[in-house]
């Protein structure tokens, strides 16, 4: 005799249709009427994409190293970034900079990273957060890591982490969900599904209906939501975190966006990528959505929108101007990547820290 001994459901969550319109007027999040607090995410989106913008043609003009664009993805980041708080802890992959410019990390610092500047992974003003974490997945354990640690210490704080549609087919993120349903931690974990793990689509990686129903398998309470929603993914976010911080344990959130961008400078996209497949995209996408609403709810304008592109756009040029500054003027010396990463060096880096020494100072070779 066969009987059911579990069963599950992954539900979703759209409040702002891709045409700027809410999609039930009488059932949405308190945020929805808070134009002001709308505004001020909004002004961080874009932002974030002028910032994008100008980072890629620092690249491709020979100013910064291989560069991960975050096209498309600014209303999953900065909802992720606005709901947490200041004492919280974030665990980035490297393309989250609109969490991080909420969390209080600067364009520069952004820029300093990419530029191969040690200097540009020590925030000032984000002093709980995780650097960049470019190995696929791993930045998930280190959120655990801190999460059991506030636990352990009965502190009222939640860890943040990120992983891509192609991150979460690794170990390390299925592990921290173990970790976090085994120990009921602290511990939100989002999947920002931009449906292309490089150059393998979301259809070749998994054959689930979601990436969220892995949560599900180890016991975490999961959901889906329109990630090009900044709605919903702040009221995704803000549920999840509050819960967590209660003691309720850890939850899984999968944003479902879209890569706009290539995957990073280094990638040409238009060799695996079907043109119409972008182009239905650049209809979905976040920013474009949230300005409709709020001009037709009265709370913005194109006078206050040309302001804000104007004022964003000597923003991202006065950070491209200091980190171009620092890279010359007050350049740091090769040494310097064996500097941050070990309180007492292994003697192996001593011995090739002592050989980098010996290279002159303007990069020219023995």
């Amino acid at each position: 005799m066969a009987r059911t001994i579990a069963a599950f459901k992954v539900d979703y969550f759209q409040f702002l249709g891709p045409d700027g319109k809410l999609v039930d007027s009488q059932q949405v999040p308190a945020v929805a009427r808070d134009f002001e607090r709308l505004i001020k995410l909004y002004r961080t989106m874009v932002l974030t994409r002028v910032f994008d913008k100008k980072a890629v043609a620092l690249q491709r003009t020979g100013k910064l190293g291989t560069y991960a664009s975050c096209l498309g993805h600014e209303a999953a980041h900065v909802a992720i970034g606005s709901a947490m708080q200041p004492e919280d802890c974030f665990a980035p992959m490297y393309r989250e900079y609109g969490v991080q410019f909420c969390r209080g990390v600067e364009l520069t610092d952004v820029l300093l990273y990419w530029g191969g500047d040690e200097r540009g992974s020590d925030y000032a003003k984000a002093p709980h957060d995780f650097a960049w974490c470019v190995p696929i997945a791993t930045q998930c354990l280190h959120a655990a890591g801190a999460a059991l640690a506030y636990k352990l210490r009965g502190e009222k704080r939640v860890a943040v982490s990120v992983v891509g549609d192609g991150g979460s087919s690794k170990g390390d993120f299925l592990e921290a969900i173990n970790a976090g349903s085994a120990w009921k931690l602290p511990l939100v974990l989002v999947i920002v599904n931009n449906q292309w793990a490089i150059s393998v689509p979301r259809s070749k990686q998994n054959t689930a209906a979601t990436l969220a129903q892995k949560g599900i398998a180890g016991g975490l309470p999961s959901i889906q939501v329109d990630g090009n929603d900044l709605i919903a993914c702040l009221w995704a976010m803000e549920k999840a975190i509050d819960a967590a911080r209660e003691g309720h344990g850890s939850f899984v959130i999968e944003m479902m966006t879209y890569r706009i961008s290539d995957h990073t400078t280094a990638d040409d996209a238009r060799r695996y990528r079907p043109n119409e497949e972008v182009e239905d995209a650049w209809n979905k996408e976040p920013i474009s959505r949230l300005r409709t609403y709020l001009m037709d709810q009265g709370a913005w304008d194109e006078e206050r929108e040309q302001a804000l592109q104007e004022e964003c756009s000597a923003t991202v040029q006065k950070a491209a101007d200091d980190y171009l500054e620092k890279v010359t003027g007050d350049a740091q010396p090769v040494t310097a990547m064996f500097d941050y990463m070990f309180a007492e060096l292994p003697h192996d880096l001593v011995e090739q820290r002592a050989y980098a020494e010996r290279f002159p100072e303007d990069g020219g070779h023995h």
